[in-house]
Parts: structure tokens; sequence; C-alpha cells
């Protein structure tokens, strides 16, 4: 029954575009979030790329290959500044893949955030603002690097220099 659930699971998240929330997934298995998270832990373990986002689980997914992926190292203070610095990324078509932040102790710690539209960006800052969350960077001082999935290298080079005009980057 455990083994079925599993495959059933991987396959539900296969066919989605967007995250599934854990309790979805439980409700759809008649069971606990609890046994949602453990099945997770066990099919990462298999080698299955599940990635637990702010809005749920989802499989990391290869990349068109009409499509490249670019870092942007990135620093600013403030919680409007960040709205700002992610508006101006899709604005250009870009998708904020994750945000990492270099912490003295722990290392590289890295936030899934697949940020794609405007939505996006609006149900971001709404979750930070409704949990009284922090953004990563505040643990570097504002410090931090996106990787970024972009249309071209041209549009890559347009959002370098929005931000680089708007002193996020150097």
């Amino acid at each position: 029954m455990s083994e079925e659930r599993r495959r059933l699971l991987i396959e539900k998240l296969e066919r989605s575009d967007t995250p599934i929330i854990g309790s979805e997934l439980a409700e759809l298995f008649d069971v606990t979030r609890q046994v949602i998270v453990q099945d997770i832990a066990i099919i990462r373990a298999s080698g299955v790329p599940v990635i637990a986002t702010s809005s749920g689980y989802t499989l990391k997914k290869q990349i068109a290959n009409n499509r490249l992926l670019r870092t942007i190292v990135s620093k600013h203070d403030g919680f409007n500044r960040m709205e700002e610095e992610l508006r101006i990324i899709v604005e250009y078509g870009g998708k904020i893949i994750d945000v990492i932040v270099e912490h003295p102790i722990y290392g590289e710690i890295v936030g899934v955030l697949n940020i794609e539209t405007q939505a996006d960006v609006d149900h971001f800052v709404s979750k930070i603002q409704n949990t009284a969350a922090k953004p990563l960077s505040i643990l570097t001082h504002g410090d931090h690097i996106h990787t970024i999935e972009v249309p071209s290298e041209k549009i890559y080079q347009l959002i370098l220099k929005e931000l680089s005009d708007k002193d996020f980057i150097d």
C-alpha cells in the first residue's frame, strides 16, 4: 500500500505544472500530512528530485533547451527592495529558481522560489507579510545569489543592466 501510494504520489507530481501542498496530497491519498512528509523523504532517498517550496511539493524538472540558467549576485536591504528586485527579473521574462546565501557557520543555504510571474511575486510577498517571515538574505546583511532561468543571453544582460542601474548589483 505504501509503495503504491508513493508511486502514485510521484505520478501526481510529474503531471502537475505547479507545486502541490502537503495537506492537499494527504487529502487525496486519505492519509495524514505527516505520512506525506515521510513519503516525500523516502521518495527523495530513492533519487527522485522532489523539492519542497513555500507553495508545496514539486519535481525538479529539466529546463527547456531554449532557456538558459544564469546567476545574479545581489544585495539589498529591506522588504520593498526585495520586491522590486523580483519584479525586475520577472518583467523581463526571467524565472527566479532560488535564492542562495553563504552563511559563515552553516555554509550554503538554498531556498527554492520558482517565481515566474507578477502573480508569483505578489503571492511570495503576501506570504512573507502574512507570516512575518524574514528573507534568507537577512542572514548575510542583504548579500545573496539568485539562480534565474532566462529565454536568452540578451534578456539576461537587460536584467543585469536594470539591476545595476538600480544598485542591486555592482
